[in-house]
């Protein structure tokens, strides 16, 4: 998955007054697009020493992924820096896919992602709408107003693997992504996570579910999300009612019958590739 990068290679720990090194990696971010080369089918994003000196004071420390430090710079159509040619800017979709890009450079591009988002979302103060400045000790956004702190938004979400007999429930969304896929959904106010499988499985197909059982989770930076993956089974005699405005597929598939996504970025190709090897066994692990 787009997180198994090896063991202490990736390091978020909160550090306000970093300073950058001028090999250090800069995730120039615009309008919901960073900068980036695809030289050599590869992917990477720019220097330190690639920026122009006066952009240093506006960079803000991520995290590090083995040893490379990576910041972010805020950009608009009015300052984005000068960088060499070989750079584009492209949505993380389009790096996503791109084949082969180094795991690392992937796991920090939605990570990136993620905070961007919410830095750019944070300016301002939700309750009395003063301007924020960034936090001396963590990462969050201060009002100096009204002192109301705003973290990361990560919103809780569930991928689901309903198994009746020796057949996977496969679905395919309406629009957006075009590839096989499980359940998922969001988890609402007072819900569990488990409450949540239910309710979703239920919304979407029509399908009561019973041994709920949990499997992994996955940080998804591309949509701010954390996902819990979970495989539970169709109580006896169910039929499909599939949910038309959200779906356009939902059927049950066998092991052989179940077609892949392109690419192993994610929770739900992973359990739907467990899925294809062990069958009803996923509901043991």
């Amino acid at each position: 998955m787009i997180q198994d990068i090896g063991e202490n290679i990736f390091r978020n720990e909160f550090a306000l007054h970093r300073a950058p090194a001028a090999s250090d990696r800069v995730i120039v971010y615009r309008a919901g697009e960073m900068a980036c080369t695809a030289e050599n089918n590869t992917i990477a994003f720019p220097q330190v020493c690639e920026l122009p000196e006066k952009y240093a004071e506006k960079l803000i420390y991520l995290f590090e992924v083995e040893g490379e430090g990576f910041f972010l710079l805020l950009a608009d159509e009015d300052t984005v820096p000068e960088l060499p040619e070989k750079y584009t800017f492209g949505s993380i979709r389009k790096i996503r896919s791109t084949d082969p890009v180094p795991q690392k450079y992937l796991f920090a591009g939605f990570t990136a992602h993620h905070l961007a988002e919410w830095y750019l979302s944070s300016r301002f103060c939700g309750r009395c709408g003063a301007e924020n400045v960034r936090d001396e000790s963590e990462r969050a956004m201060l009002c100096p107003k009204c002192g109301k702190k705003v973290y990361p938004r990560i919103d809780p979400a569930v991928i689901v693997g309903v198994v009746s007999g020796d057949k996977l429930l496969i679905t395919r969304y309406r629009t957006g992504f075009a590839h096989n896929a499980l359940v998922a959904g969001f988890t609402e106010i007072g819900e569990s996570l488990e409450a949540t499988v239910s309710r979703e499985v239920m919304e979407e197909t029509g399908i009561k579910v019973e041994n709920i059982r949990y499997y992994k989770s996955q940080p998804w930076g591309i949509a701010a999300n954390i996902l819990a993956g979970f495989f539970c089974e169709a109580e006896e005699g169910c039929t499909i009612h599939m949910d038309e405005n959200e779906l356009k597929y939902a059927e049950w598939l066998g092991r052989d019958e179940i077609v892949l996504q392109p690419y192993d970025h994610s929770l739900t190709n992973e359990m739907m590739k467990l899925f294809k090897n062990i069958g009803r066994g996923v509901l043991d692990r």
